[in-house]
Order: structure tokens, then sequence, then C-alpha cells
């Protein structure tokens, strides 16, 4: 018999959701609970990792969630600016690099929970492999001038200074990233304003020490930065030290910082005993002991290809010692002596260097006062010269023609070498 039921002519099949995406809705909805992902077919995870919201825990979506436009989407809700390119293309990466500076940055000794980092090293690990820390908070200092006597002496006070200015321990962190391979760090505060006190910007002794050590334990680590942080030649000694025996460490950064002779010294002594491409001393006090001491490591190097020293005072002495190192070094491919009080005993030497040299292509004397005679001795050693490629000499007083003719004997090295590149695409770019 006929049923008497009223059917609703708008109904359709077509709204009914299918189970699976009723299935799919539920597991978005317990995400938290019960992260369901691994399980599912390729295509189910993709509809599942579209809905997720951005706000679950990490130690949700850490090391479940792989999908790379999920972190993509968490990064620009967070960040205005995200240039992948610098993450090895990953957003992930990216994500979890970004997120652990931030708290590093903003970590205050004897106030943040120590725990808000290590909770976090079981969940990034596997991602981090590069870490920028331009400011290092000191502890929230007590003011206790009140309280003592107004007759104490400012040795008193520069040891109560110091035991309030200790930062954060990198050591349990770094050790513990696997695949850490740069370190850039800063010790100091941003955009302090009227707080202003010396006191923000000191790299403790025993900052050094705890940063020696986690350095040291760093295995994996190829750059290492210390920049703009004070760092002086007990300390540069302490770190060159650690840094001896280093298996990776390829690229060693301590410029603008107060680096004298002794410091140079350990560091000459780190270039023969260890496997390092790169150093950047630029903007210290380096005179001409510590320059000839790094001269000296340079000559028993087999592997440096930079040094720069610019904005240091190594004068002739010190020029001198590092163009007679680079009649034997065959590795150095990149000098910077700009400001450097150097005149024409040193060009003197590098015209020889000019024309014996069969690796450096690229020397600044920027701002030194090589004058005429100086600028002639370059000419002379780059006559059959045809492996520089870049010679600056700008406001060294050499004359305008001498100027002029070396600067088309160097073009004409680069061109060929631009050429060579042209022709043999395998070939080392520029």
């Amino acid at each position: 018999p006929e049923t008497s039921l009223t059917e609703d002519p708008g109904w359709s099949l077509i709204t009914v959701p299918h189970l699976t995406e009723l299935c799919l809705q539920h597991i978005v909805h317990n995400f938290e609970k019960n992260p369901i992902l691994n399980y599912l077919l390729p295509e189910h995870q993709r509809k599942v990792v579209d809905r997720l919201p951005t706000s679950l825990p990490l130690s949700v979506t850490a090391n479940i969630v792989s999908h790379e436009d999920y972190w993509k989407r968490r990064c620009l809700e967070r960040w205005q600016v995200c240039e992948i390119s610098n993450y090895g293309d990953s957003w992930k990466r990216m994500f979890f690099e970004r997120h652990l500076e931030n708290i590093l940055k903003f970590f205050v000794p004897n106030t943040t929970d120590p725990n808000q980092v290590l909770e976090l090293i079981p969940l990034c690990k596997d991602y981090v492999r590069k870490l920028e820390i331009n400011q290092f908070l000191p502890p929230v200092r007590v003011d206790q001038k009140e309280e003592r006597n107004d007759l104490a002496d400012k040795e008193d006070d520069a040891e109560l200074s110091e035991v309030y200015t200790h930062h954060y321990d990198l050591k349990d962190l770094v050790t513990a990233l696997p695949h850490l391979e740069e370190l850039h760090l800063t010790y100091g505060v941003k955009g302090c304003g009227m707080n202003f006190e010396w006191s923000l910007f000191n790299f403790t002794e025993r900052d050094c020490f705890n940063l020696a050590a986690a350095v040291k334990m760093c295995h994996n680590l190829k750059v290492f930065k210390l920049t703009q942080s004070q760092v002086n030649d007990d300390q540069t000694k302490l770190l060159a030290c650690n840094l001896l025996d280093h298996p990776c460490l390829l690229e060693l950064d301590l410029s603008h910082n107060l680096i004298k002779d002794h410091g140079a010294q350990a560091l000459g002594k780190l270039l023969s005993h260890s496997r390092l491409e790169i150093l950047n001393l630029c903007n210290n006090q380096i005179h001409h002991q510590g320059a000839q001491a790094l001269a000296h490591g340079l000559a028993e190097s087999s592997t440096l290809t930079s040094l720069n020293l610019r904005l240091n005072c190594v004068e002739d002495k010190g020029g001198e010692a590092i163009g007679r190192a680079l009649l034997t070094n065959t590795s150095l491919k990149s000098l910077h002596l700009g400001s450097n009080k150097l005149s024409e005993p040193t060009a003197a030497v590098f015209s020889q260097v000019l024309a014996q040299n069969t690796s450096l292509t690229s020397i600044n004397f920027s701002c030194n006062h090589l004058g005429l005679n100086g600028g002639k001795h370059l000419l002379q050693g780059l006559a059959n010269n045809q492996i520089v490629t870049e010679l600056d000499l700008r406001h060294t007083e050499v004359e305008q023609e001498t100027d002029f003719l070396i600067h088309q004997i160097v073009w004409a090295n680069w061109e060929a070498v631009r050429l060579g590149s042209l022709q043999h695409p395998t070939a080392e770019p520029l």
C-alpha cells in the first residue's frame, strides 16, 4: 500500500555528508586528544591537516604533522616576514628555529622557568639547524642600594654587578640539538632605551666558561658567531682553547669585540690546529704583535680561505708579516686589511705576493695610507697576475693613473674568469 508520508521536495541525497567526511571532521575535532594522522590515506591526511587549527599545542603537532602547508600557516600567522630560503626551504624548520630563538631572546634568568626551553627540546631537536640570538637578557636586578651601607666601596658594587649579569646557559640546549650547524650570538639588550646600563651588555667570565663548554660539545657545529659582545683577550683564549680540536668548525666570527694581541695570539694557534676556512676579526683592537701571530698561523694553515682584519691597527709590522705568510700559504682567497694604518712597506711586500701567490683573488686595502709609491709597488706586482679579480684601493692615496692601470688589470682578470665559467659551467662559481 502507498504511504501517506509527506516528502520534502527539497531533500536530496547530495546534502548528506559521506561517512568518510564525517569521520575526518571527528578526527580534526578530537585531534588534540587523539592525533590520528599517520594511519590515514595520503589524501585524507591532507584534508585533516588543512583543517587543523594553528592553536594546537606543539606537543601534539611537532612530531606527528610533517605537512609543510600546516607549518606555513603557523609561520605566516605569527611573523610578517618569512624568508623560507634562509631555512633550507622548510616551513617546519623555520617555525621551530624562530620559536626557539624567541624564547631564548626573552629568557630572564632566575625568573623564566628553564623547563620552558628544556620541554621544547624533544619537539624541535630534529628540525633546528641554525640559531640566531641577537640579545640575551640579564636577571632582574633587585635594587639593594637602600639596604646597603652608603660606605660600601666600588669593588663590592662590581661584584654585585657581576652576580646579577649572568645570562642563560646554552649548554643543555645546544648539546641536545644533534643537527645544529650554525650558532650566531650577541650578548646585549636591544631596545633598552632610557634603561641603558653598561651591565646589560656584560659578557661575564661565567658566561664565557659556559659558552665555551657548550660549543666544544656541539660536535656538528660549522659556523660560530659571537659578535658585539665585548669579548676580551682572556675570553678569546678560553674560546680558542675549547675550539682547538673541534671536528667540524669551518667559520668563526668574533667581529666587533675587544680582542687585542693576546687574544689574536690564541687565534693564531687555532688557525694552525684547526680546519677553519673563514675567520672574521673585523673591528677589534689587534696591533702588530697579534697580526704577526695570526700570520704565523696563516703560514701553517692549509684550509683558511678568508681572513677579515678590517678596522684594527696592525700597522706595517703586522701587514708585512701577513704578506710574508702569503708567500707560502696556498689556501687564502680573500683578505681584508682595510683601515689598519698600513703604508708603503706593506704594499712593497704585497708586490711580491701579487707576483707569486696563486690562490689570492680578493684583497681590500681601503682606508690606508699606501701613497703614490705604494700604488706603484702593487701595479708592479700585478704585471703578470691573472688571479686577482678584486683589489679595493679606495681612500689609499694611490695616484689616479696608477689606480686606473691596476683597475684595468683586475677587470681583465675578472672578465677572463667570468668567460671561463661560462665555457665550463661545472667550474667553481664566482
